[in-house]
């Protein structure tokens, strides 16, 4: 009989581990980015939400600020970056700065463009819009209705997010508990086609799961964020639909790391993750629309140090 007690392994070691198995057995191919890649077809990792652990990295700072600011942002059906400019959140400048650069010719650094984005509305207004990303598929999915004259007119909108809510309150078994981001029909207008483009809710003994498929990742700087966007978003539709969290299964396609993300890959798998951070939500607002950034209060978070490396555009 064993004496010692078994050694609980962290909730972060599974994302470890497959950063290892990428660097390590991934096949090197060339990519959009020109940058290559390595790369694995096909990876899962499970977190239990309960107890308000989420799957927040310690073996580096994740500012969970800025994703849950991009998150309250899809949910308002948002396109145009200025919002978040306004708010100091960075992460989606790279494409439409690109975009200005080529169209305009005006080879502006990235601080200036954005220093417009910000300054100017009207300059925003044409330069700033990503094209119909996550949050206006989500809120906002467009229809259109066949008339008698053989031509289509747009119809209204359709909520996903409002009425996957309304099915879990009222049909908590069914299995169309969907949330889909990939609009085969507009995707040459998005500055970037979804990367986490499913969601799935199931609900048993009365707690809230999430089946996230992501078609592609970039696991050293984009998955932190994926990861606890998913699981923030699982976290307030149960508290609106009066479930506990469940687990997060994440479930991703073409899981890759950048070539020049080596630093930061040596880096991260010499660290040992620790602690247990959770999330705290201090209100329940009358809808998940209506969330501010003020009402999430993360406790016990001690990263290790940041860890910097370029973003693929």
């Amino acid at each position: 009989m064993k004496s010692a007690a078994i050694h609980e392994i962290h909730p972060e070691q599974q994302y470890l581990d497959l950063m290892q198995q990428i660097w390590e057995t991934g096949s090197q191919r060339v990519d959009r980015t020109g940058i290559g890649t390595r790369s694995i077809a096909g990876a899962m990792l499970r977190y239990d939400l309960a107890d308000g652990a989420m799957p927040l990295l310690t073996t580096k700072r994740v500012y969970w600020k800025t994703a849950t600011r991009e998150m309250l942002w899809f949910l308002t059906g948002e396109t145009n970056i200025r919002p978040l400019v306004l708010q100091g959140v960075k992460i989606w400048n790279e494409w439409p700065h690109a975009r200005y650069v080529k169209e305009s010719g005006d080879d502006v650094s990235l601080d200036e463009f954005v220093q417009r984005i910000a300054d100017d509305e009207a300059f925003a207004a044409r330069w700033g819009d990503l094209g119909p990303v996550y949050g206006k598929q989500w809120v906002d999915w467009p229809t259109y209705r066949y008339r008698k004259d053989g031509l289509y007119e747009r119809g209204e909108g359709i909520n996903q997010v409002a009425e996957v809510i309304d099915s879990l309150r009222n049909n908590p078994g069914s299995r169309r508990h969907i949330i889909e981001g990939w609009n085969v029909a507009e995707l040459d207008r998005m500055a970037l086609p979804p990367c986490h483009k499913t969601y799935q809710f199931h609900v048993a003994e009365g707690r809230l799961n999430c089946m996230l498929y992501q078609r592609s990742c970039d696991v050293a700087l984009g998955l932190p964020f994926n990861l606890w966007s998913a699981a923030l978003l699982v976290r307030m539709m149960a508290q609106q639909v009066g479930l506990e969290p469940g687990e997060l299964v994440w479930m991703g396609g073409d899981v890759h790391l950048y070539l020049n993300h080596e630093d930061l890959i040596t880096e991260q798998l010499g660290r040992t993750p620790c602690g247990s951070p959770t999330l705290e939500i201090s209100r329940k607002p009358e809808t998940i629309f209506d969330y501010k950034i003020d009402d999430f209060v993360v406790h016990d978070y001690a990263p290790q140090a940041p860890i910097k490396a370029p973003v693929a555009v």
